[in-house]
């Protein structure tokens, strides 16, 4: 039986480039080992036929992967017309075949009606729960439960391209958009059906792929430097929240907001969550505005004192 190593407590976030076919708590567990991490947790789940951008965080950057999980995402995804599966993507049966006989004048006609706020049923294949079970695990049984449609923002729906019967769109979404549930809609108001052959998320939030770090990477460094080497990989905690307001802390409201007290800062914003910072300048966690015009601590990290 092999000695088991002592985990490391490392903070910070990787935009990971989750390989085809991995699970993201796969992906999640893999990235750990190779940081030699003591803690981590994904910003929401990527499935395995999905590639690209997944915001991981490792160490106290699990208090604010919430607000990761929260961000609008992107994507470009290739779906095949003319053919529908039990799970609208590639890695389902096949339920029925159909002739397609679509050009690029049709897709256009029914792109406008997916744009904007959109009703959305789940797909029995997600990790939805129903009575504490995922609804996959109810699919996997041969069991069919009714799902609430949901509503969704399409921001953004480009058609990139018509191939046949290969149909490429970009999509840019609020979070809980479900692109397998999309592709298969777009099929059905073409009227020939469709599922998704390859899915690819391009941003998270404000993370782009350009940013992503790939496992071949992080395997290469981690041969050359061991777990240590990855490190410089990381950004800041609180990286996914630039677009929020600062709070600059003195060294009594730091203190007083340790110990969970409101504390009254001259400048701060009327309402809403904010970003903390101590007198060196160092992000110790978020606060919440009250009604009374004080930051409260909402989530602190915990090497403060």
């Amino acid at each position: 039986m092999g000695v088991r190593r002592k985990r490391r407590d490392v903070d910070g976030v990787l935009i990971f480039d989750k390989p085809l076919g991995m699970t993201s708590n796969a992906a999640l567990q893999k990235v750990r080992w190779l940081f030699n991490a003591n803690k981590g947790g994904h910003t929401g789940s990527l499935d395995p036929l999905a590639t690209g951008v997944l915001p991981l965080c490792l160490g106290e950057a699990t208090k604010f992967s919430q607000y990761l999980l929260d961000a609008d995402k992107a994507y470009i995804t290739e779906g095949r017309l003319g053919m529908t599966t039990t799970t609208g993507d590639a890695e389902g049966e096949v339920l029925e075949i159909r002739p397609v006989a679509v050009d690029l004048a049709a897709v256009e006609a029914v792109l406008p009606r997916f744009r904007g706020a959109i009703e959305q049923v789940p797909p029995m294949y997600s990790a939805l729960k129903k009575d504490g079970q995922p609804l996959y695990k109810l699919a996997r049984a041969g069991e069919t439960v009714e799902r609430a449609a949901r509503s969704v923002t399409i921001d953004r729906l480009t058609l990139l391209g018509l191939d046949g019967d290969r149909l490429r769109l970009q999509v840019h979404c609020s979070k809980g958009t479900y692109i397998r549930s999309l592709v298969e809609d777009i099929g059905q108001a073409l009227g020939c059906g469709a599922h998704v052959s390859s899915l690819r998320r391009i941003q998270a939030g404000p993370f782009v792929e350009a940013q992503c770090v790939t496992l071949e990477q992080l395997e290469a460094m981690h041969a050359d430097g061991g777990a240590e080497a990855l490190d410089s990989l990381l950004l800041p905690m609180d990286s996914g929240l630039e677009d929020w307001p600062e709070v600059q802390l003195t060294e009594d409201t730091a203190h007083y907001l340790n110990h969970g007290q409101a504390v009254r800062v001259p400048g701060s914003p009327a309402f809403g969550l904010v970003r903390l910072r101590d007198p060196a300048g160092r992000f110790i966690g978020i606060g919440e505005m009250t009604d009374d015009a004080r930051v409260a601590p909402k989530r602190l990290m915990r090497f403060n004192g």
